[in-house]
């Protein structure tokens, strides 16, 4: 029987109320064992008291439903266990229980929180990805909530270098949501890690996703917003991480777009500037190779057409037209020298005929 599994399953009993019992009775399977005379010790209310012996009464039930998940690869993890995440036991409302997927965040790894609109800009989509990737080649875990714009984006620039990434889901881990990230979450599977404190088969709803936030919140060491309206659920993320006393930045976006208000507004309340990639990683004290050293790097591989062309493009999408301008390359070289970028990871069509520069 597994006791932590056993008491997660209790109807009734709350995160805090948990929380509270592992301090008065030490561990699940003392719980489990206390007649009924004891629990009344306990300052357990009616239904709470209820819930906890018709729990007694489904334990063949309980155990069959821990079996099947383990079956299906997903793990249990409870308060009690050596590998709960330990930057999660500051959350006062910490979960007793979670369900993952994958591998967990490590622990002796710094791990930055990537967040942002659903409905992002090119350019939003285009930072979130090419800054996830640098964290991530740098040996940074990568948080975010597989949400799509933003989160996606910060997920698959941290796989795309093999790098370490944990989604955190407002539903269960064996459920895909949004369904557009099915890819990414079969990826997820294989290369990250998906956690959640739902049990299996929880289906989304609203109310979940500003819990879940708080998770992502506690699982980073800093957290980063790249685009957000200023009424936005990465502004929660934000205000969770500050009540945790991380650090927080914001990507500055421009005065008149609505997905900059949330963002700029985060600034004037003090959070931190990224106004550039090596800027923000030396601030984070994570040292990597010179972008210079890279840059030689890359020309050694790349033919002449195709240097002219990456050093025209930037993390803002352009289109074929703006870049027979910029270059000077008949169309059929141009095309060449993109799909040869293309294949180098160099650069990407982020929407027909308009591209931009992967670092």
């Amino acid at each position: 029987m597994n006791y932590a599994y056993w008491l997660a399953n209790i109807k009734g009993l709350g995160r805090r109320k948990l929380q509270r019992l592992m301090r008065q009775v030490c561990s699940a399977q003392e719980l489990y064992e206390m007649t009924e005379k004891q629990l009344d010790t306990l300052g357990l209310n009616e239904k709470e008291k209820a819930g906890i012996l018709a729990a007694h009464k489904r334990e063949e039930q309980i155990k069959q439903s821990y079996e099947s998940m383990k079956e299906r690869g997903i793990r249990f993890l409870s308060w009690e266990d050596e590998a709960y995440p330990k930057r999660l036991r500051q959350l006062a409302d910490a979960p007793y229980g979670l369900y993952a997927k994958g591998v967990l965040p490590p622990e002796e790894k710094k791990a930055v929180a990537v967040v942002g609109a659903r409905r992002c800009s090119e350019y939003g989509y285009a930072v979130a990805k090419t800054l996830a990737s640098r964290l991530a080649a740098n040996g940074v875990t990568v948080i975010s909530g597989m949400a799509l714009g933003i989160d996606a984006a910060g997920h698959k620039g941290a796989l795309s270098c093999n790098g370490i990434t944990t989604a955190v889901l407002g539903c269960g881990v064996d459920v895909c949501y949004p369904s557009g990230n099915r890819g990414l979450y079969l990826e997820l599977e294989k290369k990250g890690g998906i956690l959640s404190e739902y049990p299996p088969g929880t289906e989304p709803i609203p109310g979940f996703f500003p819990e879940r936030n708080r998770i992502i919140a506690g699982l980073c060491d800093v957290l980063v917003v790249v685009e957000a309206k200023e009424r936005s659920g990465s502004l929660i993320t934000a205000d969770c991480a500050l009540e945790l006393g991380k650090d927080v930045y914001a990507v500055p976006g421009r005065i008149c777009d609505p997905l900059s208000g949330g963002t700029n507004m985060l600034i004037r309340q003090g959070a931190g500037i990224v106004s550039g990639m090596e800027d923000f990683l030396n601030e984070l004290r994570i040292f990597e190779q010179k972008e210079e050293n890279i840059n030689n790097f890359k020309n050694l591989l790349l033919e002449k057409e195709e240097r002219i062309v990456y050093s025209c493009l930037d993390l803002q999408p352009k289109c074929m037209e703006e870049l027979l301008g910029e270059t000077g390359l008949s169309m059929q070289e141009l095309s060449g020298a993109l799909a040869g970028l293309a294949r180098k990871r160099l650069a990407e069509e982020t929407f027909k005929n308009c591209y931009v520069r992967r670092t």
